[in-house]
């Protein structure tokens, strides 16, 4: 190192002269700190003073790319603003949801699931999006054939979040899915199937909000608010299903910047 460079650079540990043997090899283990001192000094020596990272752009991770919106939510449409009384009952109703989930969470984690329930891991997008929304919805299917009225196929029309699913569900895992079902939502339309789902997430996910699902609730808002908007028939059960949601995110996650204003 420049002995300008380490004028710039006040030692953390200084080491000032000290009588080391005419024997003292670097190389191996020292006997004193004095020893050990001086061989970190002799190693630091050997460094550049600018090192450049070799990174294999093919083992980064997807979405690497977060893009974060300070505005708030879009004012629900005229007519269907939730009123003040009607988001503090569904706050309460929703934080008894909760307090259930967790005081019973070890009782559903033990129920034995349907043979026909196998629950994907946690990083295969693909597969909780079909498990949560079935694949006619996932596909976008309207139709039915004359096999499927005689039954549910669960494959078909997704899996309801029973207790005893979303009570295996870890917080990596509900995050994860949260992420995956917002995401489909961004270019999808609200579904029943997608409300449920979200509905139940939000019933699992832990206070406080770690970063990742505090962006992606706030996302989750906003998306709910867009839709309102562009809801061309004005369906009062699908509005009001994305009034909850953003009333849950806004009131009882604490991002009062997305709040509706009371009617």
């Amino acid at each position: 190192m420049e002995p300008g460079v380490e004028e710039l650079m006040p030692r953390l540990l200084p080491v000032g002269d000290c009588d080391l043997p005419d024997d003292f090899d670097p190389t191996v283990p020292p006997r004193t700190p004095q020893e050990y001192l001086k061989r970190v000094q002799i190693e630091a020596a050997r460094y550049p003073d600018v090192v450049v990272a070799q990174i294999d752009p093919r083992k980064l991770k997807k979405k690497q790319t977060v893009n974060i919106s300070i505005s708030g939510c879009q004012p629900a449409p005229e007519g269907y603003s939730p009123t003040l009384k009607w988001q503090q009952q569904q706050v309460a109703n929703f934080s008894a949801v909760r307090q259930s989930l967790n005081k019973h969470r070890n009782h559903w984690q033990s129920q034995h699931l349907d043979s026909n329930v196998i629950m994907p891991k946690s990083e295969d997008e693909e597969a909780w999006k079909k498990f949560c929304l079935g694949e006619r919805i996932y596909s976008e299917i309207d139709t039915l054939s004359d096999n499927e009225n005689l039954g549910i196929d669960y494959m078909k029309v997704g899996f309801p979040p029973l207790l005893s699913i979303v009570s295996r569900m870890n917080q990596a895992t509900v995050t994860s899915v949260l992420e995956y079902l917002i995401s489909w939502f961004g270019e999808k339309k609200f579904t029943p199937e997608l409300g449920r789902w979200l509905y139940a997430l939000l019933a699992c996910l832990e206070k406080p909000l770690l970063p990742e699902a505090h962006s992606l609730i706030r996302q989750l808002a906003r998306r709910c608010s867009e839709v309102r908007v562009l809801e061309e028939n004005k369906n009062e059960e699908q509005i009001s299903a994305l009034n909850l949601i953003i009333c849950l995110v806004s009131r009882y996650f604490d991002q009062r910047d997305l709040a509706d204003e009371p009617s």
